[in-house]
């Protein structure tokens, strides 16, 4: 047992280069995903929904009609309120998770990667490195940070303007327009299914782009542990085979 917790995931935590097992990857990106589900419910009904509150007893026949023939009743209607403590705590989680699977010591701590690592480990692990997988957590924790100041705009606004003395931001309106943290937890789902269920890494390949722009200097560990015997010995097969093949031609001839 201890050795499970000291290991988590990794294939070795004192290897100079780190590989996790992107079984578990696979799970943990299944298991967080209800993270953008909620946010997107909740997004939703903010957004697109009535911000009236109103007492379907209190509604009153005015007897009166609109130019179009509607019928106009007199209501007592609550302007909603919204406040986000559950939402905030839950984002806050998840960027904990996306910052603990970064490096060996406070992935121990993630019960999302104790978890994950328990369901997958009765079916062979495929090993890969945990750079591009630092880079795709880098992308999800800025997008949550993101959603976490749209939630908590006054806040934020309000410990800004008191550490820098003036005022940056308006402390009584949002100043992250709506559309951003809509999209971005649309890019979320779809980043995380594609990792769940298809095990495409957007993240990664973001990456392994930017190391063939040498923007990232990174090595290419996967091409560093290339099997070039192997290639020799399936190249040779395929010759002996096309050999094969030519000569049964020639006898047939």
């Amino acid at each position: 047992m201890f050795e499970f917790f000291k290991n988590a995931w990794f294939r070795d935590p004192n290897e100079p280069v780190t590989y996790i097992n992107e079984v578990a990857v696979r799970i943990r990106a299944g298991i967080l995903l209800f993270i953008p589900l909620y946010m997107g419910l909740t997004l939703f009904d903010v957004v697109y929904t009535s911000s009236w509150i109103v007492d379907g007893n209190t509604a009153v026949d005015t007897y009166d009609t609109d130019w179009d023939g509607h019928i106009i009743y007199a209501v007592e209607a609550i302007k909603r309120t919204y406040d986000y403590p559950v939402q905030t705590a839950l984002l806050f989680y998840g960027l904990f998770e996306m910052l603990a699977g970064m490096f060996v010591f406070t992935s121990r701590f993630s019960p999302t990667i104790i978890l994950s690592t328990y369901l997958a480990r009765k079916t062979p692990p495929v090993w890969k490195p945990l750079v591009p997988k630092r880079f795709a957590w880098t992308i999800g924790a800025t997008l949550i940070t993101i959603c976490i100041l749209f939630f908590n705009p006054d806040t934020f606004a309000v410990w800004l303007n008191n550490l820098w003395g003036s005022q940056l931001l308006s402390e009584t309106e949002n100043f992250i327009p709506y559309w951003i943290p809509i999209n971005m937890v649309w890019v979320c789902i779809g980043f995380m299914w594609l990792e769940a269920i298809l095990g495409y890494c957007v993240g990664c390949k973001v990456h392994a782009l930017l190391v063939k722009m040498r923007i990232l200097k990174e090595e290419c560990h996967d091409c560093n542990n290339i099997d070039w015997d192997e290639i020799a010995r399936k190249h040779q097969a395929k010759l002996a085979q096309a050999e094969s093949a030519q000569a049964e031609l020639n006898k047939k001839d």
